[in-house]
Parts: structure tokens; C-alpha cells; sequence
């Protein structure tokens, strides 16, 4: 049942360092809960996050933890990630999660207004808070090339998956927030804002932000699509015997 307290979202600062240990351990049980991987991060890695004031912390008025997220660097500062999203599970369903997202959108701008700002996600809830602020999806190719970056893949039970591809694609749908793209696109409005929205070649312009149903559909036909080589596997290793218990983890996930 979620939390109805009320919470404060701020910018982490050094004094938040107690929650580290809380915070790294929640991040790595929904991981597990998930089926899918994250970079995983130390109680100290966390700590200096907030100590160069690159982080976003929610905590209830009386000092309960509430959620965390925090900001990664990539290609010499020209792609920014807003990584390790989590919320406390008595928190789960409060507001949190986008509260904790738009404040850390915010202050990636802040630090770096010139950077693109990406992730990497297969929740829909996130990709739906992400187009409220102005990320479209993508494909992997428009992300950084930092392997720092994707080597935070390999605890994933996906990985397999996005070597295969070459990185190119995975389970995960690639978000990212141009800000050039950004103010191409206000100030085409702001010039003609009679027409915006309006039928292009007599149709009406589609995006996943005002069609979810027909994302969701998109989604579960690339997941389809990407496991069906695997399952091919599976059924083979079970007419020859008994499934590896991972790989059996693998598609209950899906």
C-alpha cells in the first residue's frame, strides 16, 4: 500500500550520506525483483554523488528516505544520464518517482544545459514521465559510445541480448532529451503556432506520448521479436532436459 506521507525532494548534499547504505541496498533487491540489471554502485560511489551536489534525494519531513536518483557524465560531458532511479517500496505509488525525475531533469540542465540527457528503460511508467519532459525515443546509435557506460549492461540477464546486437539494440527502449532539438521545436511553434498539432499531408502526426496503447503494443512485439531466437534455445534444452534455472528466470520476466 503506498505512503501517504507528505516528502520533500531537494538536491542531496553531503549530509544525506547516511542514506547510502539504504539506498544501494534497495537499488540492488528491485534490480533483483526486476530480472533486469543496473550499474551497481557502492554506498561510497552514492556519497560522492551527493557530495559534488549531483544527486536528488525525497525524505519525509521527520528524515525518512523516500526515493534517490542521480546524475552521470558521459563523452566528456556531451550526454548526461540521469541514472538509478529508486523509490522506497512504502513509497511506491505516492508521486515520488516523477517528482524525484523532474527535479533531477532540472538540475541536469542546470549543470549541464548544453548536454543531451538519455536513458535506458523498459518500465512504461518512466517512459511516460520521460515524453512529459521532453525526451522522444530513439535508437541506440544516437546514445554516447562510452563503453564506461555500457559495460553498467553486463549485470543485466539482457546482455546477452545487446552484445548480439552489436549495442544497437536490446529490450530497453533508448530515450533521449536534444536540447538544440528543444528550442528548434519552440521556436518553429512560437512562429507558427496556428498550425501546430494540425494534420500533416492529411494525417494527423502520431507520437508515442499520445498513444501509449499502440507503444505498449510496439513494445511486446519487440520483446517478441528479440527473446524468440532464445526461446528456440530453451525448447530445445528442454526436450534434451532440464532448463537452466537463469535462463527459465529469464522468460517468466516477459
Amino acid at each position: 500500500m503506498e505512503n501517504k506521507q507528505p516528502f520533500i525532494v531537494r538536491v542531496a548534499t553531503a549530509d544525506d550520506a547516511r542514506y547510502a547504505e539504504q539506498i544501494t541496498e534497495e537499488m540492488a533487491a528491485s534490480a533483483k525483483a526486476r530480472g533486469t540489471g543496473i550499474a551497481r554502485r557502492s554506498p561510497e560511489y552514492i556519497r560522492q554523488k551527493m557530495e559534488e551536489g549531483k544527486a536528488v534525494i525525497a525524505v519525509t519531513p521527520d528524515g525518512q528516505w523516500v526515493g534517490f536518483c542521480y546524475i552521470e557524465a558521459w563523452s566528456h560531458g556531451k550526454f548526461v544520464a540521469n541514472s538509478g532511479l529508486i523509490v522506497s517500496p512504502p513509497f511506491r505509488g505516492s508521486g515520488a518517482a516523477k517528482a524525484i525525475k523532474r527535479k533531477i531533469f532540472e538540475l541536469s540542465r542546470q549543470k549541464y544545459p548544453e548536454a543531451k540527457i538519455f536513458g535506458l528503460t523498459t518500465t512504461l511508467a518512466v517512459m511516460k514521465i520521460n515524453s512529459e519532459l521532453g525526451y522522444v525515443p530513439v535508437t541506440y546509435s544516437e546514445l554516447t559510445d562510452d563503453d564506461e557506460f555500457w559495460k553498467g549492461c553486463q549485470s543485466c540477464v539482457n546482455y546477452e541480448i545487446l552484445m548480439s546486437k552489436n549495442r544497437k539494440n536490446c529490450l530497453c527502449t533508448a530515450m533521449l532529451f536534444d536540447p538544440a532539438a528543444q528550442k528548434k521545436k519552440e521556436a518553429e511553434t512560437n512562429a507558427t503556432p496556428a498550425i501546430s498539432g494540425q494534420r500533416i499531408n492529411g494525417r494527423k502526426r502520431r507520437t508515442f506520448a499520445g498513444n501509449w496503447k499502440l507503444f505498449e503494443r510496439w513494445l511486446r512485439f519487440k520483446r517478441y521479436v528479440l527473446l524468440k531466437p532464445y526461446r528456440k534455445k530453451d525448447e530445445a534444452a528442454a526436450a534434451a532436459g532440464p532448463v537452466q534455472e537463469k535462463r527459465k528466470f529469464f522468460f517468466d520476466l516477459f
